[in-house]
């Protein structure tokens, strides 16, 4: 059976994540049998980081503030997180079913696919984000 998304109500999560009036910075998008749907949404990265287990697979639409002395600034990624006991079957569809997540989740700095769950801490991200960037004043300080 042919995977479809929720877009009204994954949009409606991605624009929380998005709108700076609000403290929402993820939103996770997960299966429900055949349908993609919102699967949570919070300001605590540890809360996103707690839904990666290793027998889900889930997308994860995260802000996460970089910056320096200079100027701060939102920076947002997509994780699509595969657990350990994922089969090989899911796996393969993940890769496809990720344009239907992407038809909604549109601004992104960085994308990651994510079985490891050290890749998954929060500061493994906030560097790879820096990366991507551009200027950066702290290296300027070390």
């Amino acid at each position: 059976m042919a995977t479809k998304i929720d877009k009204e109500a994954c949009r409606e999560a991605y624009n929380l994540v998005r709108d700076d009036n609000t403290e929402i910075s993820w939103a996770s998008f997960k299966y429900d049998g055949s349908m993609i749907v919102p699967g949570g949404q919070g300001k605590d990265y540890e809360e996103f980081m707690s839904q990666c287990t290793d027998d889900v697979r889930l997308f994860g639409f995260i802000r996460i503030t970089t910056g320096d002395a200079m100027s701060k600034r939102a920076k947002f990624t997509l994780i699509t997180w595969i657990g350990e006991n994922v089969s090989g079957l899911q796996r393969a569809k993940i890769s496809t079913d990720k344009s239907l997540v992407k038809d909604v989740v549109q601004n992104f700095a960085k994308e990651f696919v994510i079985s490891d769950r050290r890749e998954l801490e929060e500061d493994y991200i906030k560097n790879e984000l820096k990366k991507a960037g551009g200027a950066n004043y702290d290296a300027q300080a070390e």
